[in-house]
């Protein structure tokens, strides 16, 4: 069902729930208030028949009322008002000559009580009294219909024009929802509409406040989806371009495998380069997914306080067999013992790829030493000195310094880069006195 359908079947039973309750408490109120009053002019009626001279009456009966008016009789009912004045052995005295001469006689009622006409069956409310000589017996009595009649009456005067007016409100209601969906409505159009790579934002600027977060919460959505598709289209992208070459090379050195069947030397030969061309597109693929998921902006809720001091040694103890084979000494230098919010394998990854770069373009015999702050990281090597121009272009995707022989990708101090900005740290490289490069981290 609709939201439009269950508001609607929601507002015809609100509205006649809301004018049935009403509808009952004015009858309850009204019919109360009613017989308050005719209990009152009952009694009242009663007292001034008390201060009639009841010795010698001319008539027991008195004329009815048409007989007494002929013309502009006005609007009367029978059953509004009937009394009867009896002795107190129950001889009539005196009645109004209509109902009245029907009222039966009670020697022992007082007050107000419930009672018939003779040969009647129409429930009567009866008001007895005796006069202060105690010699007649006064009642006056009052259909319950006559009353019941009268409440309707005015129930049905107040009520009514609200039970026309209801559907009227009830339209209007329907209305004025059906309007305020009609954005709502828009936006399930665009978003059925919408191309699967279409990332724009959808117009919140009709929608009701209430909607609006939802509207920017999708915005955002789009936004995060666009994002991610262009990692992963960049990532494809990535590896199809840098692994060409890499397997290219490797499908050579097969053939050169398959071709050297009888050169022994050769055949060996080929088969350190397939190795060696194997590790190195496993390197790529590695990286290559490394930083593809440092680039991910979920990687936040994993963070957690991360020892960086601790972090290093393991850091340190991982490339040094590396560094032993480059004849390269390590060397940490801890002037604090940081602990700050990270994702830990990601900053291992940036510990590895800076220690990793460093060894790699350092000369034979020389060292790569790391000196670890409160505030901040430096690796400091040995290498080749870059120009200024060359420094700024480090860090980008599959760039590397012309003329160099050493192999890589060009995407070691790109992930340091994302990791570092994933983690609000800057980033800066500099050429060291005397020749080298000096990659500085602060958070």
């Amino acid at each position: 069902m609709s939201l439009f359908l269950r508001l609607g079947v929601g507002f015809v039973l609100l509205l006649g729930l809301c004018w049935g309750s009403a509808s009952l408490s004015a009858w309850l109120q009204t019919r109360d208030t009613i017989n308050e009053l005719f209990d009152t002019q009952q009694l009242l009626f009663a007292k001034r028949l008390m201060a009639l001279d009841l010795a010698a009456p001319a008539d027991a009966t008195l004329p009815e009322n048409k007989a007494l008016l002929r013309h502009h009789r006005g609007d009367q009912d029978d059953d509004a008002l009937a009394f009867a004045i009896f002795t107190r052995d129950g001889r009539p005295v005196l009645n109004d000559g209509e109902n009245g001469r029907m009222l039966p006689f009670d020697a022992e009622a007082q007050g107000f009580h419930d009672g018939r006409l003779i040969d009647d069956d129409d429930a009567w409310r009866f008001v007895w009294l005796t006069t202060p000589d105690g010699q007649h017996r006064i009642v006056v009595g009052q259909e319950w219909e006559y009353r019941d009649d009268m409440a309707k009456a005015l129930v049905q005067s107040s009520i009514l024009p609200w039970l026309i007016a209801l559907p009227l409100m009830l339209l209007l209601l329907l209305g004025l929802v059906w309007r305020e969906l009609r954005p709502l409505k828009r936006i399930t159009q665009l978003l059925a509409q919408r191309a699967p790579d279409d990332d724009r934002p959808l117009d919140a600027g009709r929608v009701p406040l209430e909607v609006r977060p939802l509207t920017e919460a999708l915005n955002g959505l789009f936004s995060r989806i666009s994002a991610m598709v262009q990692r992963e289209r960049r990532f494809t992208s990535d590896a199809a371009h840098e692994l060409r070459s890499p397997l290219a090379a490797l499908r050579v050195q097969s053939e050169v495998v398959q071709l050297a069947a009888d050169d022994e030397v050769m055949r060996l030969h080929a088969l350190r380069q397939l190795d060696a061309g194997i590790q190195r597109a496993t390197r790529l693929v590695d990286q290559l997914l490394t930083l593809s998921r440092a680039e991910a902006e979920d990687a936040r809720g994993a963070f957690q306080p991360v020892d960086l001091h601790s972090l290093l040694q393991e850091a340190l103890a991982e490339q040094l067999p590396h560094a032993d084979r480059a004849g390269v000494a390590l060397r940490l230098e801890s002037l604090a013992e940081p602990v700050i919010q990270g994702h830990p394998l990601l900053l291992s990854l940036l510990a590895r790829n800076l220690l990793d770069n460093a060894i790699r373009y350092t000369p034979e015999g020389s060292d790569v030493r790391v000196v670890l702050e409160s505030r901040g990281l430096r690796v400091e090597d040995n290498g080749v000195g870059l120009s200024e121009t060359e420094l700024q272009r480090l860090g980008e995707r599959f760039w590397r310094p012309p003329g160099q022989e050493k192999s890589g990708s060009g995407l070691g101090l790109s992930i340091v880069r994302n990791v570092a900005q994933l983690h609000g740290m800057q980033l800066r490289f500099s050429q060291r006195e005397g020749g080298g490069l000096c990659v500085a981290l602060r958070w």
